[in-house]
């Protein structure tokens, strides 16, 4: 089983190398120096180097998500998992790390921890198609699992065992677009799935090593993957003015999301700090929230009156917001007070009337 496991965790996508920040040319060389030591196989002196650079800057996301990927390359799965763990807590609006903690989960067979962390991964960011195929994945090897329990409860089932062959034939090797050991690696030039800023190769088959980070200044072809972009840990400088209409469209964007019933960008405009209605538990007003908008025939939410008002990293947005679905149509104040998190803004508490 730890093989199988294995192999499926070398189906999904590892994002293996963070890319550039807004940064000095100086720091851009600090990460090329640990990205070329990984790729010449000297994972010690790139574990070294990165954590040198972390004493000096400890909550650089960048070095930190290539020193969890040194460490998944070095074999030390539970240090790397610790180290994409903590960027998530402290960036929680960064979707890579949580794509990457997904793979590290699968192959130890957490499918259920794998799922979570792409689904948090896509509710920060609902457009990142490399979490949308692991999750995929993932699920595929969670109903591999129902269906050999299904079989082990039931052997006479004629319908349970083609089911379970067509997965496991999904999951074989040399599947999955992977290549020959040896081959070529993909160019960077030449996307190999729908992502918009940058190339991810197939993972190749055991025993081939995961991918070692791109340089930040040269961009070399990936062993596994090309470099996925990393957000800046905290947004350029901006004015009131800006800070305003930033505000303004994830407002308006929240809206379009409800209205289209896409639960993943509606649930990710909601910070981790939201604080749901009634001393609900979060699970419980999400499933609430789903049951209530999943399903509608028609769903309009449309604003006016949007007043935004900025206090440094806070904003209070009040509308009239008017809603119609299938047998509804009702209008009404609405308040939501905001935060800043990165580069979006995320609800934290929401009010009717006033």
């Amino acid at each position: 089983m730890k093989h199988a496991s294995t192999h499926f965790s070398k189906c999904l996508r590892l994002i293996a190398a963070a890319a550039c920040l807004i940064t000095t040319h100086a720091f851009a060389d600090e990460y090329a120096d640990v990205s070329q030591l990984v790729r010449a196989g000297k994972l010690p002196e790139a574990l070294a180097k990165a954590d040198s650079y972390l004493a000096g800057k400890p909550r650089d996301p960048q070095m930190r998500f290539l020193k969890g990927v040194i460490q998944r390359d070095s074999g030390k799965t539970d240090e790397a998992i610790s180290s994409f763990t903590k960027l998530t807590e402290d960036f929680p609006e960064l979707p890579e790390p949580y794509n990457n903690l997904a793979v590290l989960y699968a192959g130890q067979s957490q499918f259920d921890k794998a799922r979570t962390a792409l689904e948090m991964a896509i509710r920060t960011n609902p457009s990142y198609a490399t979490a949308h195929e692991n999750l995929g994945d993932v699920y595929a090897r969670l109903a591999s699992q129902a269906y050999n329990k299904a079989l082990q409860l039931d052997s006479n089932n004629p319908a349970v065992a083609p089911k379970l062959a067509l997965i496991r034939e999904l999951f074989a090797p040399a599947t999955k677009g992977q290549r020959p050991a040896g081959a070529a690696p993909s160019s960077p030039t030449t996307p190999a799935t729908n992502a918009t800023t940058t190339a991810v190769a197939p993972a190749a088959p055991a025993p081939a090593p995961v991918a070692a980070p791109a340089p930040v200044t040269k961009p070399a072809a990936p062993v596994v993957a090309a470099a996925a972009p990393v957000k800046p840990a905290a947004p350029a400088a901006t004015t009131p003015g800006d800070e305003r209409k930033e505000a303004e469209a994830a407002v308006r964007s929240w809206a379009t999301a409800w209205s289209k019933q896409d639960m993943p960008a509606y649930l990710g405009a909601y910070g981790k700090a939201f604080d749901p209605p009634g001393n609900q538990a979060r699970a419980d007003w999400e499933a609430e929230r789903r049951a209530r908008i999943v399903g509608k025939s028609n769903i309009s939410v449309t604003l006016q009156d949007l007043s935004v008002t900025i206090n440094s990293d806070k904003a209070i947005a009040k509308f009239r917001q008017f809603y119609k679905s299938d047998s509804l149509s009702v209008s009404s104040r609405k308040t939501l007070d905001m935060v800043k998190v990165g580069e979006r803004w995320l609800i934290v508490r929401e009010s009717t009337g006033g």
